[in-house]
């Protein structure tokens, strides 16, 4: 029989939930909540690992795939979406799988993340490779799905990486690594959207986040690679410019615009004095890495 999960356990500091004044509430989520950094951070060195994993597999050519059910699903798919704007990546470079397909990111499919085979399936059916990498996601640790996929995964060569909140669980069994955060049970028992969902969100920022700084994504902590897909973006583009080379706004947004857009091309055409044209190869001849592109070493 299997013992009850801590992510299932009644917590004793909510245990008069329905008795408690509105502002209460508020500060006993809020106190729990608090406690999700620290958790984190227990498992600093096991993600540290993940994201050179993945930055690596990136950098050859690989892909990063998220596989989950319900909320853990959506968080996957929320992650991979985020990715083309942020960081200019292929769409195809990060996927977010989730039991029950697209559907079930509005609406949940009734017992679709029990079938190991269609977490296995899923995987099959976008040809998972050893140049892949696999992150599970599942807060119980015991999902089939999840379970199925990594076994799939790892029997294909791919790399493969466990997000749960439930430590010494089969999904962190089944993987390479296992990134377990112990977050305790709920304010609301089982409901695992809540702190169980936060501190996912915040490992799988930290995951792709991490692996495009490593990538040459970033220059410092401005997004150089962004894709310029509204107003704001726009708005974002053009200070950037502005920090990296003291243009005004007008003059950072002309250059932008004779650089068909592209951030790292107007900086390093400006930095260097160089065509657009000239500017690309050069970042062309360093994987698209800024800093060497520029010829800059500080930090």
């Amino acid at each position: 029989m299997q013992k009850e999960l801590v992510t299932e356990a009644r917590n004793p500091a909510s245990a008069d939930l329905d008795q408690l004044s509105t502002i209460d509430f508020v500060r006993l989520v809020n106190g729990e909540d608090a406690k999700l950094a620290n958790a984190v951070a227990e498992q600093a060195q096991k993600i540290a690992i993940a994201i050179d994993l993945i930055a690596d597999r990136l950098a050859g050519g690989g892909r990063l795939i998220y596989v989950g059910a319900g909320t853990s699903g959506r968080l996957g798919v929320l992650d991979a979406s985020e990715c083309p704007p942020t960081f200019s990546t292929d769409p195809d470079q990060v996927i977010g799988l989730i039991a029950g397909g697209s559907k079930a990111l509005q609406r949940a499919v009734e017992g679709a993340e029990d079938s190991p085979e269609q977490g296995a399936g899923d995987l099959r059916d976008i040809n998972v490779s050893q140049r892949d990498v696999v992150v599970g996601i599942a807060a119980s640790g015991h999902t089939p799905y999840v379970i199925g996929a990594l076994n799939f995964a790892k029997d294909a060569g791919a790399g493969t990486v466990a997000c749960s909140c439930n430590p010494g669980s089969p999904v962190s069994e089944a993987a390479d690594i296992g990134i377990a955060v112990a977050v305790g049970p709920e304010v609301l028992s089982g409901s695992t959207r809540m702190k169980a969902g936060t501190a996912t969100k915040m490992v799988l920022n930290m995951l792709t986040t991490g692996a495009m700084v490593r990538l040459g994504k970033t220059y410092g902590n401005l997004m150089v690679d962004l894709q310029a897909t509204n107003h704001k973006l726009v708005q974002r583009s053009i200070r950037i410019v502005q920090q990296l080379t003291d243009l005004s706004e007008s003059d950072a947004g002309e250059l932008l615009d004779s650089c068909g857009g592209e951030l790292k091309t107007s900086i390093v055409c400006h930095r260097l004095g160089v065509s657009p044209d000239s500017a690309r190869a050069k970042l062309e001849a360093v994987e698209g890495r800024l800093r060497s592109a520029l010829g800059d070493s500080e930090q």
